[in-house]
């Protein structure tokens, strides 16, 4: 449905450092460099091997208006995600679990980014 996201960092490079390290156990590298011309933002993107799906431009950020969430392969990689984001600079917004109220085998962590938006990992047994 949505081919890509771009959020408000207020420090590009920082960010674009966090979201290497929390993102690379899921699998998503950073793999977009874009400096900019004609007006358009510097960019700095993340995905999988084939596509961007997070793109990072410097401006004003607004942590309360965006929740991304990105699917894990495994409870595993949940963990990991968790442990990457917290060795970046992420701060805690719930440890990795289970989360039966949301639905039966929801198993996610949330971390803050350093401009305080609320990045998960996810992992559902469908």
């Amino acid at each position: 449905m949505l081919d890509h996201v771009v959020v408000s960092v207020s420090n590009l490079e920082r960010s674009a450092a966090f979201y290497k390290e929390a993102l690379a156990p899921l699998g998503h590298t950073g793999h977009v460099v874009y400096e900019g011309d004609a007006g358009h933002a510097a960019l700095r993107g993340f995905g999988d091997a084939d596509e961007t799906y997070l793109l990072l431009k410097r401006g004003t950020p607004a942590p309360h208006a965006v929740h991304v969430a990105f699917v894990a392969k495994s409870k595993k990689a949940v963990d990991a995600f968790y442990r990457a984001a917290m060795s970046a600079g992420g701060r805690d917004n719930g440890p990795p679990g289970p989360r039966p109220h949301y639905f039966p085998g929801y198993y996610a962590a949330y971390v803050l980014d350093p401009d305080g938006y609320n990045v998960e990992a996810v992992f559902q047994k469908r």
